[in-house]
Parts: structure tokens; sequence; C-alpha cells
């Protein structure tokens, strides 16, 4: 990809706050019917590394007994609890949980719209940045691998596209992005895909 991805420029994509979705943002699961109040509240952390070939985005691949996506590409993250005190309090807890993350090691840096999910989640994305060297302790149970994307790639129009499946009877269309990580092809989807392209879509100025 030709364009240049800082982190300046990143963060200027951001909200300093949890900020709602607008209907003016395509790449959140839209839930016909349902009411934001009956969606199970949920968040992520978007993790960022800086390394020296440029941003990475830190991501996990879920194990694949798991009951929810197995298998599947994902952020650190899980449903808001009632003892949390914030989304932040929540991506942080999940990811201490999922990958040994020491939870003051982020630089919180702000938030994405929060995105709906056709499984009932709403969910709160968190950008943080991590800065190496740091050390990672998946749990076995949940996460099967960590690895890392360059950002540059997850912004590459040309790896992006759109995808469906049938869900509970109706045809739901999803975000893809296909990039490469460790000498391995990555396939990225869902809402993981869609809370990247949404931070995509602001980088571009759209």
């Amino acid at each position: 990809m030709s364009m240049s991805v800082d982190l300046a420029r990143v963060k200027a994509c951001l909200a300093p706050e949890p900020v709602a979705a607008t209907d003016e943002d395509d790449f959140t699961d839209k839930v016909a019917g349902v009411a934001e109040a009956a969606l199970i509240p949920a968040a992520v952390l978007f993790p960022l590394v800086s390394r020296g070939e440029g941003l990475q985005v830190l991501l996990t691949r879920r194990t694949e007994h798991l009951r929810d996506h197995p298998g599947q590409i994902s952020f650190p993250g899980g449903r808001m609890e009632e003892s949390d005190a914030s989304p932040v309090h929540t991506a942080l807890r999940e990811a201490e949980e999922e990958i040994g993350l020491v939870p003051n090691l982020p630089q919180i840096l702000g938030y994405l719209p929060t995105y709906r999910t056709a499984t009932g989640f709403l969910i709160h994305p968190v950008v943080a940045l991590l800065l190496a060297p740091f050390t990672l302790a998946p749990d076995a149970f949940e996460v099967a691998e960590i690895f890392e994307v360059p950002l540059a790639c997850l912004f590459d129009p040309t790896r992006q596209r759109r995808e469906s499946l049938f869900y509970k009877g109706k045809e739901h269309a999803y975000h893809v992005i296909d990039c490469e990580s460790q000498g391995q092809p990555r396939r990225i989807w869902g809402a993981t895909a869609g809370m990247i392209l949404a931070l995509a879509r602001r980088f571009r100025g759209q």
C-alpha cells in the first residue's frame, strides 16, 4: 500500500470518549428490529504495536472448541460485566485474561464508534498502543495463537471484499480482509474486519 500509516494520523481518527455509531457508518452489522438497549454490551482492545517496520495490529486466533466463533481471528475482548467501570476496563480485563497483557502496559489512544453484531452484541472498540518489548501469556483454552499483521496491509483496499452467509434464516453480508503474517495467509472477517475497516475509512478521510 502506498499510503503511509503513521501513529499521529491514526490517533486523529479516534474519538476521545466512547461514541455511538451513526447511520452513516456502514461497517456495522444492522440488526433489524433490535433496539440498542436489547444488545449485550461488550468491548475489545484494538492493539497497535509499534515496530521498526511500521505499525502492526495484534490479533488472536480463537481455539476450535469454543462455542462462540471457534477458530475465528479476533481482538481480545468480551462482554461487559457489572463490575466493569468502563469499556476500557472491560477491554483491559479481557486482554489480561486472554493473552496475559499487563493492564497498565497499553496506552489508550481513543475509541471507534460502537459496532453492532448480528449475534446481538454492541461492541466498544478501544484502540491502544503497545511499545515493544512486552511478554504475553495466552490462555490455552481460548487462544490458539497470537500474531501481528501490518496495519498498512489491513488498510489496503485491494485486500478487502464483501461476502455473505445465512444466519438464523437470514442472509448477512460481512467484510473480509486477506493478509499474511508469519508466512501464513490470514482471513480476517466479520466484526473484527468491520472494526478495522471503520478505522481505515476514517484514516482515508471518508
